[in-house]
């Protein structure tokens, strides 16, 4: 059986340690490298960096890793959104591996 992925996009470092750490403690989950983007309108935003935290597992772990990081990323930034992965397609594997923090 495949494992599912969540994402959770979130503005800033800061708020994706903080969903990271509270995703982490409320399931059994596993964390791929975290990915950033910078969007267009950067400039225009208060925190111009979005990034990306995929948590790894059972469906149901995934679910309530999501919502805790969500819940606690309310209180730091914000979220820019979420999705759940049900049944991750190998195809997409390697794609979740891939990061942007190494690159200018």
């Amino acid at each position: 059986m495949r494992n599912a992925t969540g994402i959770i996009e979130v503005y800033g470092l800061v708020a994706a340690f903080v969903a990271c750490d509270a995703g982490c403690k409320a399931a059994n989950v596993t964390v791929e490298t975290f990915d950033k983007n910078k969007p267009g309108n950067a400039d225009g935003l208060e925190v111009p960096l979005i990034v990306a935290v995929k948590f790894r597992g059972r469906v149901t772990d995934v679910e309530a890793a999501v919502e805790a990081a969500r819940l606690a990323v309310e209180k730091v930034s914000g979220v820019v959104t979420t999705h759940i992965l049900s049944n991750t397609e190998p195809d997409t594997e390697p794609m979740l591996k891939l990061n942007a923090f190494d690159k200018n």
